[in-house]
C-alpha cells in the first residue's frame, strides 16, 4: 500500500505536524525546542520549517528568544487536524494533503491504480489544473475553496456509477445546509446552484470492466470564501462567503460532507439505485418541469424535465411530446 510519502508534491509531514502544533495552541507561544521536539528536527532548523510555513502563506510570528505563535488560526485542511475529526471514519485513514497540484482526480486515479484502499481522500489548497465535466476547466483559488476527492471501490454494475455523482450532490447539499443554512440547488446531473450561479461541481471517474466497477474517484469542488471571480466566469460563479456575507470553516464543511457522504453511501449501497433517484428527484427542482435545452452530440432540442429513469439518468419531454432520455451532453434551463 504506497504511503503518503510516496506520492511526489504531498505536504511535507513536519510542515504538517508544526501547522498542527501552532495552530492547536493558537494563543500561546511554543518555544523552538518543543517545537523542534515534536515535529522531529534540530533544534537550529525550527526557523527554516517557520519560514517555509510562512512562504505557504501561513502568518507565523516570532518572539525573540521565546518562540512562535499563529497570528491568525489558517483555515487550511491539513491531515492531522482532519484525522482526529474524521476518527473511526471510512474517510479518516489515508488522507493526501497537497499545498498545490494540478488535479486532485488524477492523484485519486494514480492511487486507484497503484492498489490504495477504499476511502482514500486526495485533498488540495490549490489546483493548476482542476477540471470539470466535458473536459472544463475549474477555477481553483487557493484557500478559499474544498478541493478534495474520494477513492470508492463499490461492488457496482458500470452503469450505475454515475449515481455516485448525484449522492455526491445530495450529500454536498445537506453539508452545506447544515453548516450555513442555504439551501443549494441541484442541477443534474453535477452541479450545485445558488441564486442561478454556480457553487459546486462534481466530477466522477471511473476504471472498469464490462460488468464491474474497479475503482471510482469522486472529485468534489466547492466555492467556500472566494469573494471574486476571474471575468469570464464573474456572474456564473458564486460563493457561500458571497451569498451569506460571511467566511466559513472549510475544515468544519469538509467533515460535514464527508461524514453526510459516508452515511448517504453506506445507504446506497445497501438499498440500491431507488434511494439515490427517489431523494434526488425529491431534493431537486431540476429533475421535473424545468424547461431546459438539450445539445446532445448533434442533436439540439427544446423541451421540460420529466424526471429520471430507474438509472438516474434524465427523462425530457421535447416540444413534440416525445419523451428523451439524455444519455450524455449539455442541459441548461431556458429561464
Amino acid at each position: 500500500m504506497p504511503q503518503a510519502t510516496s506520492l511526489p508534491g504531498t505536504t511535507d509531514r513536519r510542515i504538517a505536524a508544526l501547522l498542527t502544533l501552532l495552530a492547536e495552541n493558537a494563543t500561546i507561544v511554543i518555544s523552538g525546542v518543543r517545537i523542534a521536539r515534536e515535529i522531529g528536527v534540530s533544534r537550529s532548523a525550527v526557523w527554516h520549517w517557520v519560514q517555509r510555513l510562512r512562504e505557504l502563506g501561513v502568518r507565523v510570528k516570532g518572539q525573540q528568544g521565546n518562540g512562535y505563535f499563529l497570528e491568525e488560526v489558517p483555515d487550511i485542511l491539513t491531515p492531522d487536524l482532519l484525522r482526529k475529526r474524521m476518527k473511526g471514519s471510512l474517510f479518516g485513514k489515508h488522507l493526501y494533503h497537497f499545498f498545490k497540484t494540478d488535479s486532485t482526480n488524477r492523484v485519486a486515479m494514480e492511487l486507484g491504480y497503484a492498489g490504495e484502499p477504499e476511502g482514500a481522500v486526495v485533498l488540495a489548497e490549490e489546483q493548476t489544473a482542476g477540471r470539470g465535466r466535458a473536459g472544463r476547466s475549474w477555477h481553483s483559488e487557493r484557500g478559499t475553496g474544498i478541493y478534495a476527492t474520494l477513492l470508492l471501490r463499490p461492488k457496482l454494475s458500470p452503469v450505475l456509477a454515475p449515481l455516485l455523482t448525484m449522492l455526491a450532490g445530495l450529500s454536498s447539499r445537506a453539508a452545506i445546509q447544515a453548516q450555513t443554512g442555504l439551501t443549494a440547488e441541484l442541477k443534474w446531473p453535477n452541479d450545485l446552484l445558488l441564486n442561478g450561479a454556480k457553487l459546486g461541481g462534481i466530477l466522477t471517474e471511473m476504471h472498469a470492466e464490462p460488468t464491474l466497477v474497479r475503482f471510482v474517484v469522486v472529485g468534489l469542488g466547492i466555492n467556500v470564501n472566494q469573494q471574486k471571480f476571474p471575468p469570464d466566469i464573474t456572474g456564473l460563479a458564486t460563493s457561500l462567503r458571497k451569498e451569506s456575507g460571511k467566511a466559513h470553516s472549510r475544515l468544519e464543511l469538509l467533515v460535514r460532507l464527508l461524514t453526510q457522504f459516508e452515511t448517504d453511501y453506506n445507504r446506497f449501497l445497501r438499498e440500491g439505485p431507488s434511494y439515490v433517484v427517489e431523494r434526488f428527484q425529491r431534493e431537486s427542482d431540476f429533475a421535473q418541469g424545468k424547461r431546459v435545452k438539450v445539445e446532445s452530440g448533434r442533436e439540439t432540442y427544446f423541451g421540460k424535465t420529466d424526471g429520471l429513469s430507474p438509472e438516474g439518468l434524465l427523462r425530457v419531454e421535447k416540444d413534440d411530446g416525445q419523451v428523451h432520455t439524455v444519455i450524455a451532453g449539455d442541459v441548461t434551463e431556458v429561464r
